[in-house]
């Protein structure tokens, strides 16, 4: 049986991941700060540990409580959003911690038993900020982006391993992170939407995968725009979360995750 091991799992799209995989025959590691993650696999017929993606030693801990794990779901995430002249540094420093450094601690720690038995998947539930940055998420951007950027080395280095890596990078999905923002010219999405798409990833890898699926051909445009063509998209289509994000309804996520 394959055995997924998903971050941040106890809520939102990692719980939806959790629960799609689950109905499909997977063995589920889930992990997340909030410790009700082990009910939650319980329930799923899994393994659940408190995990802290940005500590070596709680990740490790984490994964050694299966024999082996098969693939890789780095879901774990957090978002401040607001001017970039009024973040906190300590905030923006958290989201790289956990978005960035979560994921490649997380990659790095599982890819020598995969390496070893020369199998192995790695997905990473990115953003379409990979892409597209909207305003009052500048940290969060430069976060997806460096993620994406990373990969596509990684995935150079890995040629010919038998190792895949994979990003699935949803719009603005219906969850505890982006509560109080826009969606922009997109629907807003499920967190079934995304644990679909992952589910689909893991049966038959690909590199890049857009939920919705119509915003690859949005980035594939804004980047053969000239800058004034690409100034209107954005206008058109990118939420402005500055302009248009509730920083009252944001408060208390936001107090508790960064």
């Amino acid at each position: 049986m394959t055995t997924v091991a998903v971050t941040g799992a106890a809520r939102g799209i990692g719980e939806a991941i959790a629960r799609v995989l689950a109905e499909r025959g997977y063995a589920l590691l889930l992990g997340d700060l909030d410790a009700s993650v082990v009910d939650l696999a319980a329930s799923l017929g899994g393994v659940g540990g408190v995990l802290d993606v940005t500590d070596q030693t709680s990740y490790e801990a984490w994964l050694s409580l299966v024999p082996s794990v098969d693939v890789l779901v780095n879901n774990a995430g957090v978002m401040w959003v607001g001017a970039f002249d009024a973040e906190p540094s300590r905030v923006a420093r958290r989201q790289f911690d956990v978005n960035f450094h979560g994921v490649v601690r997380g990659t790095q720690l599982v890819l020598p038993a995969m390496r070893a038995r020369r199998s192995g998947l790695v997905v990473t539930v990115a953003s379409a900020a990979a892409y597209i940055s909207p305003a009052g998420e500048a940290t969060y951007a430069a976060t997806k982006h460096a993620v994406l950027g990373w990969m596509k080395a990684v995935r150079q280095e890995l040629a010919g391993s038998g190792i895949s890596l994979a990003l699935v990078m949803p719009t603005v999905v219906e969850t505890e992170l982006a509560v109080g923002t826009v969606s922009g010219g997109v629907p807003r999405l499920s967190p079934a939407d995304v644990a679909l798409a992952v589910a689909s990833v893991i049966e038959k890898p690909r590199f890049e995968t857009f939920v919705p699926a119509r915003v690859s051909a949005l980035t594939r445009v804004l980047g053969v725009l000239p800058q004034r063509g690409r100034d209107a998209m954005y206008a058109r289509l990118v939420p402005n979360q500055v302009q248009a994000a509730d920083p009252a309804a944001r408060a208390e996520y936001e107090s508790k995750r960064l």
